[in-house]
């Protein structure tokens, strides 16, 4: 590793959406390469479009082998990494050619990472309509990632880095995920909701310094089912999980109502939250830490993070792209990741 920095795959993610901005506004004047060594798996044709139309003095240098990326403020090395023409895709619009190619990015980048070519991959969003119409059988990048890495048990973690780097944040790890609403009662079980307390009491430990997390489990109903009259789930699925986890050594609590339980682990006393479902999780810690917000897939035998923002089509190449925080904040976290992953037995994703 060059300078002992983790060398980091970027994953464009959609070519209609503002991944390929937002990587180009980063490049400049940044931490980014403070943190890790960069480089770009993607189009180097929509990369040096969106360096074009960012008005930024760099050079997009292709690359036929991580090993080979030297970055710096002036060279943005990319790697090849589909054979669909992404330079034709229109901006901001759903296009299944956008999808395959998004979903190749992410695949080469998983494969590099398998093969130990890479510490890290950090994703720019793609868009699950473009996925779908591109024909990828997948949702998202959490399913695609488990399903490549062969993991039966995993989740996704939405990170909120303390405001001063260091050990710290808030974690939210969503239960169910990419479902609709409806399933969720269906889905959840003793097991899972178990599973994922042990994956953010697992995840969150390197990134507290290495002290145990203090999990909390939010209730599925209003109220936390006061006592069975709003429904059972937290009587029959969450309060035994609870307990599992407790005989298995996590630190827990709950089941705590929702609409209680952020603001008291936003006040610092919980490190992570066990959401029961999708928005549960996602309105709380994107209402207060949208530009800063990282996701991390845990239960992964590598590291991958991802920027907390979509594809935002609707400002996508119009010179709107949204602040790179959340980039430069996943990219942080990720070299964060594979420095603990590296160190010792840890399992995070």
């Amino acid at each position: 590793m060059s300078d002992g920095l983790p060398l980091v795959a970027l994953t464009m993610g959609d070519v209609a959406g503002v991944g390929p901005e937002v990587i180009a506004r980063a490049w400049p004047d940044s931490p980014l390469r403070d943190l890790a060594r960069p480089v770009v798996v993607g189009s180097a044709g929509v990369l040096g479009r969106a360096v074009s139309a960012c008005g930024i003095d760099a050079e997009v240098r292709v690359i036929g082998r991580p090993e080979e990326a030297e970055p710096t403020d002036r060279v943005i090395p990319c790697l090849e990494a589909t054979g669909v023409d992404a330079s034709a895709v229109p901006p901001g619009v759903v296009d299944g050619r956008a999808g395959r190619a998004a979903y190749d990015f992410l695949v080469a980048a998983i494969d590099l990472a398998m093969a130990g070519r890479v510490d890290a991959i950090c994703t720019l969003p793609l868009n699950k309509e473009s996925l779908n119409a591109g024909g990828v059988p997948f949702p998202g990048h959490t399913e695609i990632l488990a399903d490549r890495c062969g993991v039966p048990r995993h989740a996704m973690m939405l990170y909120l880095p303390p405001p001063i780097d260091g050990p710290g944040g808030l974690g939210v790890v969503h239960a169910t995920l990419h479902v609709a609403l409806r399933r969720v009662f269906d889905l959840l079980t003793v097991d899972l909701v178990a599973g994922k307390i042990a994956l953010a009491a697992e995840a969150m430990r390197p990134l507290l310094g290495g002290r145990t997390p203090r999990v909390a489990v939010a209730g599925l109903n209003p109220h936390a089912g006061e006592h069975g009259l709003f429904g059972d789930e937290e009587q029959t699925i969450i309060a035994p999980a609870i307990e599992r986890a407790r005989l298995d050594g996590a630190v827990v609590e709950g089941p705590i109502a929702a609409d209680t339980l952020f603001s008291r682990a936003l006040a610092g006393e919980f490190d992570a939250v066990v959401a029961m479902y999708h928005d549960q999780g996602h309105v709380a810690l994107k209402t207060i830490g949208f530009d800063h917000a990282v996701n991390v897939t845990l239960g992964l035998p590598i590291v991958r993070t991802s920027v907390a923002h979509g594809t935002a089509f609707d400002i996508a190449w119009r010179g709107k792209a949204p602040r790179t925080d959340s980039l430069i904040a996943a990219v942080r976290v990720a070299a964060r990741l594979s420095g603990a992953k590296a160190r010792g037995p840890v399992s995070v994703g």
